[in-house]
């Protein structure tokens, strides 16, 4: 049976100005590959409404689950949340569960739980909120979307309360062969290795090492067996 697959969705002007570089997909790939949801597309968009709504729209019908980073702090350009009930057509408002928490948090930390900071405690209908051990404010659930922060340390502590709740499935394990001839070199043999390990991904990723040509072949997939024998052939073929 195929594993879960899944869909990030990446929010924020300050990703694609270049002005802060994104960590969080990186992170995310990696936890996913964990627990077997394979995950498929990621995007980045800015913050505009509309460009928001169409891509949570595309990724839900088109994906198991999705995970949004980004844009749901205190400021006015935090329209996250916003976007979400509005692709899911839910109504949104301060929630008293997520309201509780902050306030709660703002006590401890004695600071004001002015107006800007509520706005973290709206959340859509029906959405089910998502633990933030980090600084408190919640992401949250709704339908197959995810929707966490874009702080990194917030993020990946989101990934880790959400995982546990998702049902996986095998994870995928890889093995690299390092290979000191250019790609034009192995291209054939590894266009018949896929042929015949059509249930494994082969990919050849290129570099030049002291003024030589190699590439790292990456053979993955599900089954640890299936890994081991394709590699086993390729290092025999090319005499590794």
């Amino acid at each position: 049976m195929a594993n879960p697959t899944a869909a990030m969705l990446v929010i924020g002007d300050e990703i694609l100005s270049g002005r802060t570089r994104d960590a969080n997909m990186h992170h995310l790939a990696q936890e996913l590959t964990k627990h077997g949801i394979d995950l498929k597309e990621v995007r980045i968009v800015s913050d505009d409404a509309p460009a928001i709504v169409a891509a949570v729209r595309a990724l839900s019908e088109g994906f198991d689950h999705v995970f949004t980073s980004g844009g749901i702090g205190p400021t006015h350009d935090d329209i996250t949340a916003d976007c979400i009930a509005d692709a899911f057509g839910r109504s949104i408002d301060v929630r008293a569960d997520a309201r509780a928490l902050l306030e709660a948090h703002y006590a401890r930390t004695g600071l004001e739980l002015n107006t800007a900071r509520l706005r973290m405690a709206r959340i859509p209908e029906g959405a089910t909120l998502i633990e933030n051990p980090v600084s408190t404010a919640p992401g949250f659930t709704l339908g197959n979307v995810h929707v966490m922060a874009g702080v990194p340390s917030v993020f990946c502590a989101m990934v880790a309360s959400v995982l546990p709740h998702l049902s996986g499935g095998a994870p995928l394990l890889s093995q690299t062969l390092t290979v000191m001839r250019g790609e034009g070199d192995i291209a054939d043999t590894l266009s018949a290795l896929a042929a015949d390990f059509p249930d494994l991904s082969v990919g050849c990723y290129p570099f030049q090492r002291d003024g030589a040509y190699g590439a790292n072949v990456v053979v993955r997939g599900t089954d640890g067996a299936r890994v081991d024998a394709a590699v086993t052939r390729l290092a025999g073929e090319l005499g590794l």
